[in-house]
């Protein structure tokens, strides 16, 4: 190094000072040059193929079980960008016309338009060095500019952008064929509005694919290039230079088209409310448990119904089919809009009031623990609770009692003094614990917070809950998750629920004759096949339900309004389970559907019955359940308990009739042989079948207590 520098050092010493300002001027020109291919070196091309993999679109896609296109949505808003187009995809007279708008030379120059490049600087010597240099970008420069950002945007007229565009569109036509160099122009480059690509300005403009086109939305695309935003009478003027014969025609069409984007989509549209869950992320390509099919059939059943009500007296509803061996769900319909005034609300994950759809989930318990049958009468008369919120008086749809009527009619005919009565059987939190076993586990709170009420379906449990815990009992007991992705793999079931109790229950719901006081014999609930179904209708008629199953398919349906507000005269059958018979006729068309395969553990006997209406008929019991007779327990069976006054009951104090007159009278049941009544926690004379007790004004609790004190029963009562 040392030798070479002293080289130098004699060289220049024995230079002229010309030779020296030659020598300096080569050198600082190398250095100049040297920086120069430094600072605008092209970065390297990539394939086409990995700039189409790289490519970003702003939409997402939800397909179908069979890959059918449920769904499109859009993900991204800072700009529109739909799936990359190929040159084979557009009309050809697109890249035509594009050629002969922006760059005339395209097809045979190497990148760069060097006539037109020496006519624009041309121009800037001439006509003054303070204007800026006019266009000469290629349709290769532009799409350089487009693959590679940061060597300057398209347009950009800086001798040194055009440097960098230069040298990266001959490296680009290099890599690319010209049909490559188009394909990626037209995918790259922004249109009007937010959109970017042909695809999306197509949608958006035209609301068509870009294959679709015509001869003049394609000149108004092409017009659009060099000025996305300019206004109609601009565009239309650049498209009539493409056809010169359709002005009249353009110009109408570039007028409607100066509207804001449109954001049309492209989608059918099937399952909006399931892919805003499931497309969380721009590009997201889902393929769902959804048949496409099945989905229109129970949107056209909803819609069907919806419309024939009236959005004077419903406005939503929402439908879930699922599949009972699997788990898929076939359909998810989370509304359809029509007269919704909250459309964007998913019907079929809000959560709403059960009503009478869980009731049969109570039953179940209670004949698995055998502590009840099909066959047990329960009593449907009026009654009190009291309870920490006050007197609960459960009442019946109807205002109607029935009197003794069988565990079967009480849950066909959905009767709720009968479901309270075997409430306060089952307990409170047992049942609520039951409800979490069945998958309804977002419940607000434990069974103190739901009291008695929860036998009504006074939680809240959304539709696809409500489909699951169905399906439970369609498959004997067994729960196992859904399934709303095909790459979901299949949880295995775990028994929540003796399969001989769920295949009774199933009998109880698939029993039209049982339910014929209530609904009819012939209502929208009997199908030409075995099918089990129960309606429920929310407090204030705010919900109502339909769930029920086959062998094979479990079909959920929510009518209402997601605002909360009341409909109209409609109940059950009116509601949700015209919309489920459609569904299950449509899931059948092809075959009937049959009773599950009944379990070793249930066994039939024929049964009579000393109380009530109910004829004779054979049962169905778990094994060591069964009766033959179904009468009055005996006296001394029966616990003992106060009859009268009713817990909560309110008495006045008439001022015309003497004190010593106005008394209550105390009735007892069972055996109180060895018991005693306690008022306020003194003792009253020995418990009878009946006494009187004194009218005293207040509050007051009457207790009946065996002889170590223990309380056996007690009702609060008070006089005004």
């Amino acid at each position: 190094m040392r030798r070479w520098l002293a080289t130098w050092r004699g060289v220049w010493r024995d230079m002229s000072v010309r030779q020296r300002w030659i020598a300096g001027g080569v050198v600082t020109a190398l250095a100049v040059l040297l920086a120069l291919d430094w600072a605008t070196h092209p970065p390297s091309v990539p394939d086409l193929s990995a700039q189409q993999r790289q490519w970003q679109s702003s939409a997402a896609w939800l397909y179908d079980r069979h890959g059918r296109l449920l769904e499109e949505q859009r993900i991204d808003f800072d700009q529109q960008r739909l799936g990359w187009t190929k040159l084979s995809e557009m009309p050809p007279e697109l890249p035509a016309m594009l050629i002969a708008a922006e760059d005339r030379r395209f097809r045979w120059h190497g990148g760069v338009d060097w006539l037109a490049l020496g006519g624009s600087l041309r121009d800037w010597l001439t006509q003054g060095r303070a204007r800026r240099l006019r266009g000469a970008s290629t349709i290769t420069m532009q799409t350089a500019a487009y693959v590679w950002p940061q060597i300057g945007a398209p347009g950009q007229r800086g001798w040194r952008a055009k440097l960098r565009q230069i040298r990266a569109a001959r490296a680009l036509e290099d890599a690319w064929s010209k049909d490559e160099i188009l394909e990626a122009y037209l995918n790259l480059a922004p249109f009007r509005g937010e959109a970017q690509g042909v695809a999306a300005a197509a949608q958006n403009l035209f609301g068509k694919m870009p294959a679709q086109l015509d001869r003049r939305e394609v000149a108004l695309l092409v017009a659009m290039l060099p000025n996305p935003g300019a206004e109609p009478a601009a565009l239309a003027k650049r498209a009539c230079r493409l056809i010169p014969g359709d002005c009249p025609a353009l110009t109408a069409l570039a007028h409607s088209t100066g509207e804001a984007a449109r954001n049309r989509t492209q989608g059918p549209g099937l399952a909006p409310h399931l892919a805003a869950h499931l497309l969380t992320r721009a590009g997201m390509k889902v393929t769902t448990t959804l048949d496409a099919g099945l989905q229109r059939t129970a949107i056209a059943a909803l819609r069907h119904q919806l419309q024939g009500l009236g959005a004077r007296r419903v406005r939503d509803g929402a439908v879930v089919v699922l599949d009972n061996a699997s788990g898929d769900v076939l359909a998810y319909v989370g509304g359809v809009g029509l007269g919704s005034t909250a459309a964007m609300v998913d019907g079929a994950a809000a959560h709403r009031q059960a009503g009478s759809t869980l009731k049969p989930h109570l039953y179940a318990q209670l004949i698995e623990r055998k502590w009840l049958t099909a066959a047990s009468i329960l009593d449907d008369s009026p009654v009190q609770l009291d309870t920490a919120s006050g007197l609960y008086v459960p009442r019946n749809y109807d205002n109607q009692f029935m009197g003794p009527v069988s565990a079967r009619r009480a849950l066909a005919n959905s009767l709720n003094v009968p479901a309270v009565r075997a409430l306060l059987l089952a307990g409170v939190q047992p049942f609520r614990d039951r409800l979490a076993d069945l998958g309804y586990d977002d419940l607000e709170g434990d069974g103190a917070f739901y009291g008695f009420s929860l036998a009504l379906g006074s939680a809240e449990v959304s539709l696809l809950q409500q489909a699951n815990a169905y399906r439970t009992l369609a498959n004997l007991g067994r729960w196992s998750p859904i399934r709303l992705r095909a790459d979901e793999p299949v949880a295995p079931p775990r028994q929540v629920l003796d399969p001989g109790a769920a295949w009774i229950i199933g009998d109880m719901l698939a029993d039209a004759s049982a339910r014929a006081n209530t609904f009819g014999i012939d209502s929208a609930l009997r199908l030409p096949f075995w099918a089990a179904a129960k309606t429920g209708t929310s407090k204030a008629m705010r919900d109502n339900w339909c769930v029920g199953y086959s062998d094979r398919y479990t079909v959920a349906v929510w009518v209402g309004n997601l605002e909360g507000d009341p409909m109209r005269a409609v109940s059950g059958t009116a509601g949700a389970a015209p919309v489920w018979r459609d569904i299950m006729l449509a899931l059948h068309a092809r075959g009937t559907a049959h009773a599950p395969p009944r379990p070793a553990n249930v066994v039939p006997t024929r049964v009579t019955f000393a109380v009530g209406h109910e004829p004779p008929r054979v049962e169905w019991f778990l094994a060591g359940t069964q009766q033959a007779l179904i009468a009055p327990a005996p006296g001394f069976a029966e616990k003992p308990h106060i009859t009268n006054p009713v817990s909560g009951a309110v008495y006045a104090i008439d001022p015309d009739i003497p004190p010593a007159r106005q008394t209550i009278g105390v009735t007892l049941a069972g055996d109180v042989s060895l018991l005693q009544l306690r008022l306020d926690g003194r003792p009253l004379p020995p418990a009878g079948a009946s006494q009187q007790v004194p009218l005293i004004p207040g509050s007051h609790l009457l207790t009946l207590a065996d002889g170590r004190g223990r309380m056996v029963d007690q009702v609060r009562f008070s006089v005004r």
